[in-house]
Order: C-alpha cells, then sequence, then structure tokens
C-alpha cells in the first residue's frame, strides 16, 4: 500500500498553476504568479506567527472542540501571545478528537488528540516552553523548509494513517477549508484551468473512462461510461446533481469531505459537467448537515467571486451554474430517480427505469448523478493521469475507497484505503482492532443494502466483485465492526427496521416484505411469555419462509432500496445461521443482547439477602427473606434488568 501523507509539504497535491494564478489575480485574488513567500505561507510551509488548527468539522464539534476554542482564545489572551486560530475540518481520526495542532516559526506542525477545554493550559504550558507532552501528542508533521522536533514521532507513522492512501481526504484536517487561496497553493483548479484550456469534452469522459474510476455511491457503475451516455445526449438543457444525502446508519464520509474540503468537491463537478455538457447543476444534501452546508454556501460563493463558477468560466466560455438543495433525510432519496423527484419538488418516489436519467432525468433532460467521493476523485485523476490513477487497485477497482470505520473497534474515524486492501488490515492496523480484549465477530459493509464480513473471510479485498462473493458490497463506505458481544439476529433486526420505515412505501414486495421479514425477527427474539399457541405457531412458519420472502423482495422490488433490502438477514443467516437457530430452537440468544430472551439468576453464594433487587423489581418476582438468599420466579420475571442494577454484590447474572 501507498502512503500518501508523505509531509506538511504534500507532494501528491501538486502545486499552483502560474496560468491560474494569472486569470485569478487580475480579479483580485491574493496569490499572484511566482509569489514564493506567501505560497510557502499557504501551504504551511513556514509561519511568520505561531499557527493554532483545531479539528472543528461535526464529529470534532461533538468531541466538544468549540469549548477547546473558547479555552485557547482565552489563553492566547491572558498570555499576550498573537497566534492565528484555524478551523479545520477532520483529519479522520475521529476517536482522538479533539485534535489540536500547533506550528511555530521554524518548527514542524506538531498534532495533539484529546485535548478537551480542561487539557488546553498544560498543553500550551508545555509547548510554549518548548516541552512536548507525550502523554499528549500525536505526532508531527515532516517539512524540509521547517526543523523537527526531538523525539516527537511523525504522524506518518502513526498506525492509524501509515497504511492509508490520502487522494480524496488528502487536505481534510490540514487546510482551512474557507480558504481557496490555501487549496490552489496546493493544486486546486490546475486540473480545471488545464481542461478548459485545451482538452475536449470527449476526451475528459474518455480519460475519467479510462481511468478506471467507478461510482463511490453505491453499485460502482465506470463513471466515464456513465457521463458519456449523457455526453451523447442531444438536449437544450443538461444537469449535474451530486448525490450528499449520505443516508446509510454509520456513514460520515461526505459530510467530512464537504467540510474539511469543500473546493475539492466542487472543481471536481465543474469538471464533470465540461465533460457531459452540463450548465446547471445540484448538490443534494440533507438539512442535518448544516456545517458542510455552510461551507459550500461559503465556497460556492468564492468559486462565483473569482470565475470558478458561473458565466464564462475562466474566459472558456463553458457556464455552469451550482445550487445546493436541502433535503429532509429520506433513506429512499439515495435512489437516483427518488433524489430527482424530491429536487423537483415531489414525493421522493423512484420511478421505473429505463429510461435512465442519463437520458431522461431531472425536468425530463439528460442527468448525471454522483456522489461526492465521486466527483472528489476527479481532480486527482486529471493531475496525475489516467494510467497513474490506474495504477492503484486491482484489476477491477481502482484507486482508493473512504470508509468510515465505526463501532467495536479501537480507532474510530475515517479511512482512506487503496482498492484491494484487505478488511483485516482496516481493522486491525488501522483500526487497532477490537477493544478490552474481545473477539471479532464481524463488520458490516454497505449500510442497510450490504452484508457482513464473518471472520473467516477477513482477508476478503476491497474490491467491487471480490466483496459481492461473499453476500457484501462495497455501498457508499460504511463499515461498522461489531465484537463477540453482538447479536447477528438484533443486528439484522435494526437493518430491517431502519428499510422497513425508510420504504417509501410505493411498492409492494418492499413496503409489505421488509415489514413482514421484521415481524419474523422480532419474533424469533421474543420471550415465550410474551406469545399464544398460535403466535407461537406462526414463529416457525415465518422462519420457514424468511429465505423465500427474502428472495421475493429482491427479484421484485422496483428500486435498489428494496431490491438489496433484504441483504442484511441473508448475509447474517449464511455466516451465522447456528445464532439463529439458536434463537428459534433454544429461545437464548448465545451474546446476550437480546434482552426477553435472557434468563436472570441469583448466584445464592453471593447473595446477602440485602433486598434491594426486590424492591427494584417492578413486578415482585424476586422474593426471599432478608439476609438470606432470595430467588426469582421466571414466569413473572419480564427482563428488565432493573435487578442487575440494583444489586451492590453482583449477585445476579444473566444466561
Amino acid at each position: 500500500m501507498k502512503n500518501n501523507i508523505e509531509n506538511n509539504c504534500w507532494k501528491d497535491t501538486g502545486t499552483a498553476s502560474n496560468g491560474l494564478l494569472e486569470t485569478l489575480f487580475a480579479k483580485g485574488f491574493s496569490l499572484k504568479p511566482g509569489d514564493s513567500n506567501t505560497l510557502s505561507l499557504l501551504r504551511r510551509e513556514s509561519v511568520k506567527k505561531p499557527v493554532i488548527y483545531v479539528g472543528a468539522g461535526t464529529c470534532g464539534l461533538g468531541a466538544g472542540a468549540a469549548a477547546t476554542i473558547k479555552q485557547i482564545k482565552k489563553y492566547l489572551d491572558s498570555n499576550s501571545i498573537d497566534a492565528e486560530i484555524i478551523e479545520v475540518g477532520c483529519i479522520g481520526l475521529c476517536s482522538a478528537e479533539p485534535l489540536v495542532d500547533i506550528q511555530i516559526p521554524g518548527k514542524t506542525r506538531v498534532s495533539f488528540s484529546n485535548i478537551t477545554a480542561e487539557k488546553v493550559e498544560s498543553l500550551f504550558d508545555e509547548f510554549f516552553k518548548g516541552v512536548i507532552s507525550k502523554d499528549k501528542v500525536l505526532g508531527q508533521f515532516q517539512c524540509q523548509s521547517s526543523s523537527l522536533w526531538n523525539n516527537v514521532p511523525l504522524l506518518t507513522r502513526h498506525p492509524f494513517f501509515a497504511p492509508q492512501t490520502r487522494w480524496v481526504l488528502i487536505n481534510c484536517g490540514i487546510v482551512n477549508p474557507l480558504s481557496m487561496e490555501e487549496y490552489v497553493s496546493r493544486g486546486g483548479y490546475a486540473s480545471l484551468h488545464d481542461i478548459l484550456k485545451g482538452t475536449s469534452p470527449e476526451d475528459v469522459c474518455e480519460t475519467v473512462e479510462k481511468s478506471g474510476l467507478r461510482g463511490r455511491g453505491g453499485g460502482g457503475f465506470p463513471t466515464g461510461k456513465k457521463w458519456k451516455f449523457a455526453a451523447k445526449e442531444t438536449a437544450s438543457q443538461k444537469y449535474l446533481i451530486c448525490n450528499a444525502d449520505e443516508g446509510d446508519p454509520g456513514a460520515f464520509m461526505d459530510r467530512a469531505i464537504i467540510e474539511g474540503d469543500p473546493f475539492r468537491l466542487l472543481e471536481g463537478m465543474t469538471v464533470a459537467a465540461y465533460g457531459i455538457g452540463a450548465t446547471k447543476g445540484y448538490i443534494y444534501i440533507r438539512a442535518e448537515y448544516p456545517l458542510a452546508i455552510e461551507r459550500l454556501r461559503f465556497a460556492i460563493e468564492k468559486a462565483n467571486q473569482f470565475g470558478l463558477l458561473g458565466d464564462n468560466i475562466l474566459g472558456s466560455g463553458f457556464n455552469f451554474d451550482l445550487q445546493i438543495k436541502m433535503g429532509a433525510g429520506a433513506f429512499v432519496c439515495g435512489e437516483e430517480t427518488a433524489l430527482i423527484n424530491s429536487i423537483e419538488g415531489k414525493r421522493g418516489m423512484p420511478k421505473p427505469r429505463p429510461p435512465y436519467p442519463a437520458v431522461s432525468g431531472l425536468f425530463g433532460k439528460p442527468t448525471i448523478i454522483n456522489n461526492v467521493e465521486t466527483f472528489a476523485n476527479v481532480p486527482m485523476v486529471f493531475m496525475k493521469g489516467a494510467d497513474y490513477f490506474s495504477s492503484f487497485g486491482t484489476p477491477t477497482s481502482k484507486g482508493t475507497k473512504v470508509f468510515a470505520l465505526s463501532g467495536n473497534v479501537e480507532r474510530t474515524g475515517l479511512v482512506e484505503v487503496e482498492m484491494g486492501t484487505t478488511v483485516r488490515d482496516i481493522v486491525f492496523d488501522i483500526g487497532g482492532g477490537i477493544p478490552d480484549g474481545l473477539k471479532y465477530k464481524a463488520a458490516q459493509i454497505g449500510g442497510p443494502s450490504g452484508g457482513c464480513i464473518p471472520e473467516s473471510n477477513l482477508d476478503i479485498e476491497i474490491d467491487y466483485e471480490k466483496l459481492k462473493t461473499v453476500g457484501a458490497m462495497m455501498g457508499s463506505g460504511g463499515l461498522v465492526v461489531m465484537d463477540e458481544k453482538s447479536c447477528m439476529v438484533d443486528v439484522a433486526k435494526f437493518f430491517m427496521d431502519f428499510i422497513q420505515r425508510e420504504s417509501c412505501g410505493k411498492c409492494i414486495p418492499c413496503r409489505e416484505g421488509t415489514k413482514r421479514m421484521l415481524e419474523i425477527l422480532e419474533a424469533i427474539s421474543r420471550s415465550r411469555q410474551k406469545e399464544t399457541k398460535e403466535e407461537s405457531l406462526e414463529r416457525f412458519q415465518g422462519i420457514m419462509q424468511l429465505t423465500e420472502l427474502a428472495e421475493v423482495i429482491k427479484t421484485t422490488s422496483l428500486c435498489g432500496l428494496g431490491q438489496t433490502a433484504p441483504n442484511p438477514v441473508l448475509s447474517t443467516l449464511n455466516w451465522f445461521r447456528d445464532e439463529y437457530d439458536t434463537h428459534v430452537y433454544e429461545r437464548k440468544c448465545p451474546a446476550g443482547a437480546c434482552k426477553e430472551l435472557l434468563s436472570y439468576k441469583v448466584i445464592e453464594s453471593k447473595c446477602k439477602g440485602c433486598t434491594l433487587c426486590a424492591k427494584k423489581c417492578p413486578v415482585k418476582a424476586i422474593k426471599g427473606a432478608a439476609k438470606s438468599p432470595h430467588y426469582i420466579i421466571e414466569e413473572k420475571c419480564i427482563k428488565c434488568g432493573a435487578c442487575v442494577d440494583a444489586c451492590p454484590f453482583a449477585a445476579i447474572i444473566t444466561e
């Protein structure tokens, strides 16, 4: 695997284009051609005064970054330190938030982890005395024009970053997302400039197809081939749409890309619009992403100001107007035709295909839809060339893939790896493995439409085709890790509940079929006390019909949501059949996650007869004399767990 986080100079980002700078400088841009001092400052190769970078993406703010920033300002004021504070996006290591980087003149930038407000004073006291706190430091960047700190590890060698290949995330957490100057200084908009000065739209589509870039939003359709479908259509108007709705549970890649590097998305979309001949575009993003929306609006305004959006872009005669369309967070709007309906002001419901959007999409015109990560790859394709891009990955899956790594894993966050990397590498090398000494059980990949990767398939490569061979799919990039305490029946039930609630209800197989599948899963994780004889019989009948029902839903549903809805159930059934059997025949949950299937027992040798458990039991199912061992009447127990919480002697266990 190739690691592209080489130093603070970011070799793989390229450098500012003089031709572009000449055009921008004429419009009032602060960076002019040949201004090496300003360029060095913008690239943070050197600084004139202390610069403090705080990870202030949504994940950082959730971890307390706002309070950290407030405390930093207070510290600087009280100590009369003239320093610049820059709010950057997420660098990816969400488990270490809030992240604070400090850079002073002549020295490299140093990153510190878990800097909550109460740690600010001690960190800065030490740092400005030349002492790097070993318990707080994450690592230092490397740059030839600045001196390294002694005995401070390089960030590139941190186990989270070392195995990664960062193209899409290369600027995230590093640059000021509200500074077009910083983006341009690192090679931003150089690809668009070169294309508009001498590349035909046909060659743009051809280059993208040659690179092997496939859609990163789910199915992995070849991007260049998709663009060619719309490019060859003759129409008075064509549209380009970015799907930033990101509805999968556990997925936050698109949000982080926009928050950390919004200009990269705009550049990729503008290149795509030129390639297909679109003059109007929409970014469809859920309203629950206020920070991403705020930064997008700022970036669009700046791009219009400097002639990188709007009419006659860079004097080429090409026009492209870009707007933001906020959605209400409906999962079904991740499907192309439902998304189009939503933009048109209609209810977000899918339509039969063909015709495909590339032929008849938004307002009946040729339309191309890709997600954020797909567009964010486009500048790299043209900066480095199609051959370079396709030299990474596998024969059928080129480039890199971003994953949102979450769940029962030591280091959670955003991960970008070369295609062909194994799931084991992501979970154990980058993620640090399972915490608390527990065993790995499975990883759900691809969200509700995907499947699980059991331990026996940990060495499967990240590849569109190979993942399908084990009942999973790439999806948009959610990767949720589960340990041995996870119940796979419960996991399937969670995803089926999500899908059932998010179904648009248009077609019967999805609307009714997913509801019936959820009912079956609920039945097999239900206590015998809560069912009649008829329900007990229906429970067994449902299990016998589960696989057949899933196959019917897959083959008869209208859109991709319904067609992939049964995947979590089929996948867990395939790899964890024994857990289903234990739930069905023994009415037990091996993982202890299904509360209704647990039985509570008092360990007589530990029970002191304090009566606390009996007092807390809401149904009076615990009996026993004071100072004597108690017992539980199982027929009355409602499995609430109040007794376990109340017992100070750990005398009540579950089986």
